[in-house]
């Protein structure tokens, strides 16, 4: 009789323990440093400079601009200088009206 009864209070407490720590909210890990992570949010908040960006991050930020067309707002920087207005994208070889509409919030020239 003791033995059923020991039994069953060693049950009923491992099972409140495991739903315990089944319903516990896991704490959130950290694989990064502090100063990364902030590094991370702080290019996803920035515009694009199209005048310091390289391709694979035109290509990367920019909807409708793949690697072609990145390498070619490149080649045209390269070429003749910096862009004056972000409207002088339309120059750049494969970008229309409709692309630089769609992006026009994202681009920024200083």
């Amino acid at each position: 009789m003791r033995t059923s009864y020991f039994s069953s209070l060693i049950f009923a407490f491992l099972a409140s323990v495991s739903v315990a720590a089944t319903a516990a909210p896991a704490a959130p890990m950290m694989n990064e440093s502090p100063g990364s992570l902030s590094m991370t949010q702080e290019q996803k908040g920035d515009k694009v400079n199209i005048n310091t960006a390289d391709a694979d991050r035109l290509q990367k930020e920019l909807a409708g601009i793949g690697k072609n067309k990145a390498l070619a707002i490149v080649a045209y920087r390269e070429a003749n200088g910096g862009f004056t207005s972000v409207d002088e994208l339309i120059e750049v070889k494969g970008i229309g009206k409709a692309i630089l509409d769609k992006n026009r919030e994202k681009l920024s020239i200083e």
